[in-house]
């Protein structure tokens, strides 16, 4: 498998966006489900406990990363089925995100926003999304999960690309 990278850099007055977009044939409440509820995340990215609601923090098991970690993450906002907000930090960097889920006539795309910090490490993080973007759809589709070698490094040189392009 030789999956095409789909992220966009966007820059802001803030920083930058790394956005990557899904397209699910589903309802929104639906693929909300997969991203919120511990059963279906455990799935595809790791299950979480805790008390999930704004202003709280829950614990992620990410088990699909070298040696399960847990990763404590923060809801900064959570408005069903449409938009979550979460940030994190760990030895890799600060992560604030956004899941944002759009739905019409039953097919929902779903924007993740990564809002960075810096755009340096662009080339591992986004492959990193791809991946897991792709374990998303794959789960929901009972198919076999990709492997993360089909991502990285493969899909380096796109994203550095986005880095380095000039904004006219």
């Amino acid at each position: 498998m030789t999956p095409i990278p789909t992220g966009r850099l966007f820059r802001t007055d803030t920083g930058s966006d790394l956005v990557l977009t899904r397209t699910f044939r589903a309802l929104a409440d639906d693929v909300w489900a997969s991203l919120t509820e511990p059963e279906r995340t455990a799935r595809w990215f790791g299950p979480w406990e805790g008390d999930g609601r704004p202003g709280r923090t829950v614990k992620v098991q990410m088990v699909f990363e070298e040696g399960e970690p847990w990763a404590e993450v923060s809801i900064e906002a959570c408005d069903p089925p449409r938009r979550l907000a979460l940030s994190m930090a760990d030895e890799a960097g600060s992560w604030r995100m956004e899941l944002l889920l759009s739905e019409v006539d039953g097919v929902t795309e779903l924007r993740l926003v990564h809002h960075l910090d810096t755009e340096e490490g662009i080339g591992e993080v986004g492959p990193g999304w791809e991946y897991y973007l792709d374990m998303l759809l794959a789960s929901r589709a009972g198919k076999p999960l990709p492997s993360f070698d089909d991502y990285y490094p493969s899909q380096k040189a796109h994203f550095d690309s986005l880095a380095t392009a000039v904004e006219l």
